[in-house]
């Protein structure tokens, strides 16, 4: 019975011998729970998602065995590839809307692991034999519920991980195949793509803790010659967020009436150019004020994968300043795209 948190990953460079592989799916993380006419959807911190997605209500109850527990991803594929952007927009307070949008972008499940048949929990049970219960539990199943694809053949995880980032994942998973399910603990490995970028660094925000640096506001340039924001980068010890204070200040602009995105807190000057939110269903009352910065200075940061082309997917990870960059040099075309793969054939 809810709730139940999902067992997590930790990273790690490569891919690892010896295990059972999937493919990295970027989704809402669920846990499936169905007992005869209920079926209930759960997050990763157990909220429940079910009002957003009535088409998959109506499609799990067609297709999963009576009473079972599933482990696996939500997703939403557009154009062949997932779209996260299109999956975000599910989470919205209008009945009406959530209405619209699942006829409109229809989601799918993706299933992975099983964590209950019947009345017995498989909890205890190894990996490998979850995943042949999950195979035959849903032998029957289609589309729009999917079993993940799963090898052992580790040259083969090679190759998903390098041709499947085509179609929108973002990565492999590898698994002990004696691995029992553990809530809420890294049992797992993910190896994630990661690229580097040089970006503008035009602004940063307060750390939660109080006023040193929580994190590096990013830009790129489009063609027109526009600063666009494109995510931010964090992850600084306590120290260095303290020394970045005093590194910004000369930057630091009193007045931003100059600054490119002078007008962040103008919620229809976003549609015309990206720039650091303003507050949303997203973000509620959280404060999103930032400081505003001259947009002199160059760092290079990794990142995992563009969303939709246009800003980071993930928070950033900071690598080095580049004082030999020229702002303006920092644009889009350095951003490497993968070759385009079709999402189907992942799913077939």
């Amino acid at each position: 019975m809810p709730p139940v948190r999902p067992m997590l990953a930790k990273s790690a460079a490569r891919i690892p011998a010896g295990m059972h592989y999937e493919a990295k799916w970027d989704g809402f993380r669920a846990i499936v729970f169905r007992d005869g006419a209920e079926i209930e959807l759960t997050s990763r911190t157990t909220k429940s998602l079910t009002r957003y997605f009535p088409e998959l209500v109506a499609a799990l109850a067609e297709r999963l065995p009576e009473r079972c527990v599933l482990d696996g991803e939500i997703v939403i594929a557009r154009d062949g590839r997932l779209d996260f952007d299109a999956l975000s927009e599910r989470i919205h307070p209008a009945e009406s809307r959530v209405r619209t949008l699942a006829e409109r972008t229809p989601a799918s499940f993706v299933a992975f692991d099983v964590l209950a048949l019947g009345d017995e929990s498989l909890l205890d049970t190894p990996l490998t034999e979850r995943r042949r219960r999950l195979e035959e539990a849903l032998a029957e199943s289609s589309a729009p519920v999917h079993v993940a694809p799963a090898t052992t053949d580790a040259e083969l995880a090679a190759r998903w991980f390098e041709q499947f980032e085509g179609a929108g994942l973002d990565g492999v998973v590898a698994k002990a195949p004696d691995l029992r399910y553990r809530q809420d603990q890294r049992l797992m490995i993910k190896v994630k793509h990661e690229r580097t970028a040089d970006c503008v660094v035009a602004g940063y925000r307060f750390h939660k803790s109080g006023p040193v640096v929580g994190s590096l506001l990013l830009g790129l340039y489009d063609d027109q010659g526009s600063l666009q924001h494109v995510g931010v980068c964090a992850a600084f010890t306590m120290k260095r967020r303290t020394e970045l204070i005093a590194e910004l200040e000369p930057l630091r602009m009193d007045d931003p009436a100059g600054h490119p995105w002078a007008a962040w807190g103008d919620e229809s000057a976003h549609d015309a150019r990206r720039m650091p939110g303003a507050p949303s269903r997203w973000t509620g009352k959280k404060d999103l004020s930032w400081v505003a910065l001259r947009p002199e200075l160059v760092c290079e940061v990794a990142y995992d994968h563009m969303e939709n082309g246009a800003r980071f997917r993930h928070t950033a990870r900071f690598r080095r300043w580049r004082p030999d960059r020229e702002p303006e040099s920092c644009t889009y075309a350095q951003l490497e795209e993968p070759v385009s793969f079709d999402l189907g054939d992942v799913l077939r």
